[in-house]
């Protein structure tokens, strides 16, 4: 990609029209939602400030604290699924992966609630959304599986709760 190209479609503005950014309902400032915008498209850092008038250490900064300001949000609405969910099923450290199924599925069959997922998706959700807490087969620390009524599953570290 040239930087024609790369300058195409990459006025803030006009990203966050279309992306319906609206001020007074989300997380991010405006300047945050800018240079996420931007650097969605690509562009440097460098490049975003010369565009914002800035420094390249200021739209580093700004970055970094949109960035976490998304992941508090993300966590924010998971631990609002999990508080939400009628099945919560905690995993203890040290447990065999393989063996989650079998505690979700006992906890739904109780709760009367329908899993949409075979054993094997399910292992796979719950080690992707575990993260560097699930090694291999090992659990290595604590996790709470929610699953909603309508057979979603949420899975945070149990001390996120």
């Amino acid at each position: 990609m040239d930087d024609a190209e790369t300058a195409e479609g990459t006025d803030a503005d006009e990203l966050l029209a279309r992306a319906g950014f609206d001020a007074a309902s989300n997380v991010l400032t405006r300047r945050q939602a800018e240079v996420l915008a931007l650097r969605e498209r690509g562009l440097r850092q460098s490049d975003i400030a010369d565009r914002l008038g800035t420094s390249r250490a200021n739209v580093s900064s700004v970055e970094a604290s949109a960035r976490e300001n998304v992941q508090k949000a993300r966590e924010t609405v998971s631990f609002a699924e999990a508080l939400s969910a009628p099945v919560r099923v905690r995993v203890a450290a040290d447990t065999d992966l393989y063996d989650v199924p079998e505690q979700v599925y006992d906890a739904c069959d109780e709760a009367g609630v329908k899993v949409g997922y075979a054993a094997p998706e399910l292992m796979k959700i719950v080690g992707d959304a575990a993260g560097d807490a699930v090694h291999g087969r090992e659990v290595r620390e604590e996790l709470l599986v929610g699953v909603t009524s309508d057979g979603q599953v949420r899975v945070r570290r149990a001390h996120e709760e």
